[in-house]
């Protein structure tokens, strides 16, 4: 008989627990498992009933303690480029910290599990990596310090290369938390249907190059016949399979963030979200208006969107009374536009006018005015004209020069700084060149399509050009 099949008792395991997890659970329980060195069973039992998890050193444990240090690394460098905290991977980190101060400590006492001798099999292993583990070790301890500030000084600062928000809509809509602004019944629905369509389609819209992928559409005020009946009116049976709609979703904090993640799950190359309206999406209690609540919900989208680096766009209503900014009228609290990457506002003069204006502010963005007027046909809006017009940068000579090493033919180049500085011949010397692509890796992406990476690793820093052909 299995010896699985019995307790420490030598009771016959003869009753069945089952349970729902999340896929996040399941990747923690899978991770804690892996490190504990127990069976699965083992490992859920003991901390079913309160025992203790003792973590005894075996190979199989040193592989999963490897192949977690890596993932914790990675996670190091991305809270040092100025990332959020993954709270599932600190939590591994914490059990790994644990694991490794009882390592320490039989390390006391004798060499048999030794953190150098466990260094010295297992560091080799680490892809992209000059840390010992003890290095690593440290830095795992000032992360689980509940008092530790992170700081970086303007060296590091130049010397990571931050990944900027990619374009949804040039010049309109980016990766981030979006809200669209305006009175009842002024055709926001038609205008983000609009939006929606172009993303998921590819087309310009307005002049403006669309950065194409899938689109979730929550039409939280409508039924599929009436979206049937407005989709008909604007696009006619030109249908498009990426453009995804839902009448019915979960509230924020309650349901909706666990429907977005399957979603985004399901659709990976998803680039657009909309909720359409914001007050279908929030639980109303005492402090529904509050700046607190008001920065909350839209800091929950925000992080959302920011975690899978696509755009969030929430539409919202303004008040009747008149502010002296216009964004003022926004209903709710300042906690909205304060939290949000940038809003729109949609304007008419008299509710039945075919022309608006929509106000277009964000926090990487160039302010600007669109003057938009409706086809009474289709209901779509067209671009009359544009107040401050985005500005262009000029050509850069030095991303041009290194955006010649690749191409569709020979999508990948790599060297080190030195190398790299010899090659493009742009008159700067290795340690600027790299400081400088540091800071233009987003433009170096978004305009001449090619990806950088600048790694650390056993042979020193290393640089990686990659061609995106995707990146359109």
């Amino acid at each position: 008989m299995s010896l699985k099949n019995r307790d420490n008792h030598n009771c016959w395991r003869n009753k069945t627990v089952a349970f729902r997890v999340s896929p996040e659970e399941d990747w923690q329980i899978e991770t804690f498992v892996k490190l504990s060195g127990l069976t699965k069973q083992d490992y859920i039992t003991r901390r079913l009933i309160c025992k203790d998890v003792v973590v005894q050193g075996n190979p199989r444990v040193y592989k999963a303690l490897r192949d977690q240090l890596a993932a914790v690394l990675n996670e190091l460098r991305r809270i040092e480029a100025g990332g959020s905290v993954n709270d599932e991977l600190l939590d591994v980190i914490e059990m790994i910290a644990a694991i490794m101060d009882g390592m320490k400590e039989e390390n006391a006492n004798s060499t048999e599990n030794s953190i150098s001798t466990f260094d010295e099999e297992i560091n080799g292993d680490f892809q992209n990596s000059s840390e010992s583990l003890d290095e690593i070790y440290r830095r795992i301890q000032r992360l689980t310090d509940p008092h530790y500030l992170h700081t970086i000084s303007m060296t590091e600062l130049y010397q990571t290369a931050y990944q900027s928000r990619p374009p949804i809509i040039d010049g309109l809509l980016y990766a981030g938390a979006y809200i669209l602004a305006g009175a009842p019944k002024i055709g926001k629905s038609f205008l983000v249907a609009q939006i929606a369509y172009h993303v998921s389609t590819g087309e310009a819209l307005w002049g403006c190059e669309v950065h194409p992928g899938t689109v979730l559409y929550l039409a939280l005020e409508d039924d599929f016949q009436r979206i049937q009946s407005r989709m008909f009116m604007m696009y006619g049976v030109n249908d498009t399979d990426r453009l995804h709609f839902a009448t019915a979703a979960g509230k924020i904090g309650n349901g909706l963030d666990e429907q977005l993640e399957n979603f985004v799950r399901e659709h990976p190359n998803t680039r657009l979200i909309i909720i359409d309206t914001m007050q279908k999406i929030r639980e109303v209690g005492g402090e529904a208006y509050s700046y607190a609540s008001d920065y909350e919900i839209i800091g929950k989208l925000k992080q959302f969107a920011d975690k899978h680096c696509i755009c969030v766009l929430t539409v919202h209503h303004t008040r009747k009374q008149p502010a002296g900014d216009s964004f003022e009228m926004i209903s709710g609290t300042t906690g909205l536009l304060g939290c949000a990457d940038g809003s729109l506002l949609m304007q008419k003069k008299k509710r039945t006018a075919l022309e608006t204006t929509i106000d277009v502010v964000g926090r990487d963005q160039q302010d600007q005015i669109l003057y938009l007027k409706k086809d009474a046909d289709t209901q779509i809006w067209n671009l009359e004209k544009v107040e401050n017009e985005l500005h262009r940068e000029p050509p850069d000579h030095v991303l041009e020069a290194v955006a010649e090493l690749v191409s569709a033919d020979q999508p990948v180049w790599t060297g080190s700084p030195s190398e790299l500085a010899d090659t493009v011949h742009v008159g700067m010397a290795a340690n600027a060149l790299s400081k400088y692509l540091n800071v233009k890796s987003g433009r170096l992406l978004d305009e001449y399509r090619v990806r950088y990476e600048n790694k650390v690793r056993h042979e020193g820093r290393r640089i990686t050009l990659t061609y995106d052909a995707e990146n359109k």
